[in-house]
């Protein structure tokens, strides 16, 4: 547990401050073999946050509990607490109601196979939007904030599937958007996307900053000091610091791991 000083020294917010995603000593294992262990951290309203760290760190792990992935995978157990708006995760019985308000993007694009059309106006659809007109404004709004619709806009019945991998890593991205979340997760959202691409993505998640809370997992330790307000650091399942960007990635660090993996000494 990160006592009231330490956080303030690694930047978390304090209990005054507007926070989205509080985890208090979180520990998630696979079929009895732990992949984290007692992680505390908070995240805030309308900041990017950050979580850096070699493979095998437990980063997307953490972001499954978040919106209670856990109840879908099979040996996945999470302990701890773990909450949303100030309410325990544990608590909440519709689970799909909270991945609404949650929503996730993952390494690898996984286009629904139906048209671009259709993968947005999907969500919008199951939440009981039926009017056509209502629709396009949606699907072009969204692809619009995915950096996308100027690509794809002659050619909506088209197959998502046949996009290119950036596109559809975007299309994946307009998808998540058009459920309208209050937090938006984004795993490794480079990692099959080329350099110019993944700058216009970063470009489209400045902007949405002001909207939705978002957290970043990269192994990208550049990506993390462009984008993130704060950083955490993930080590062997444990969360060794949290900290401004622009202090962390200047070198001020409480521990000497962080400051070894920022520079490219292990990872």
């Amino acid at each position: 547990m990160v006592s009231a000083q330490s956080a303030a020294e690694a930047g978390q917010a304090s209990p005054a401050a507007q926070i989205k995603i509080a985890a208090r000593d979180v520990t998630i294992s696979y079929s009895g073999v732990a992949a984290l262990s007692g992680v505390s951290l908070e995240v805030r309203e309308h900041e990017i946050f950050g979580i850096i760290g070699p493979a095998n760190a437990g980063k997307t792990s953490f972001l499954k509990a978040l919106n209670r992935m856990d109840s879908f995978t099979d040996g996945m157990r999470v302990e701890g607490d773990i909450q949303f708006d100030g309410v325990p995760v544990s608590r909440l019985r519709n689970v799909y109601a909270l991945r609404k308000r949650i929503g996730v993007v993952f390494p690898l694009p996984v286009g629904l196979p139906m048209t671009i059309y259709d993968n947005v106006a999907l969500a919008p659809r199951l939440s009981g939007i039926k009017d056509h007109a209502e629709l396009e404004v949606i699907v072009e709004r969204c692809l619009t904030r995915a950096a996308l619709w100027d690509e794809v806009k002659d050619r909506l019945s088209s197959l998502g599937s046949l996009l290119s991998g950036g596109q559809q890593q975007r299309l994946t991205i307009a998808r998540a958007l058009s459920q309208q979340p209050e937090v938006l997760m984004l795993d490794e959202f480079s990692i099959a996307v080329d350099p110019v691409t993944t700058m216009r993505i970063e470009e489209v998640l400045r902007e949405l900053r002001s909207e939705m809370t978002i957290i970043m997992v990269t192994n990208l330790v550049q990506q993390a000091e462009r984008l993130a307000d704060r950083t955490a650091f993930f080590l062997g399942g444990e969360c060794i610091e949290v900290g401004h960007s622009s202090q962390m990635f200047a070198g001020e660090v409480r521990d000497e791991r962080t400051r070894d993996y920022i520079e490219g000494k292990f990872g």
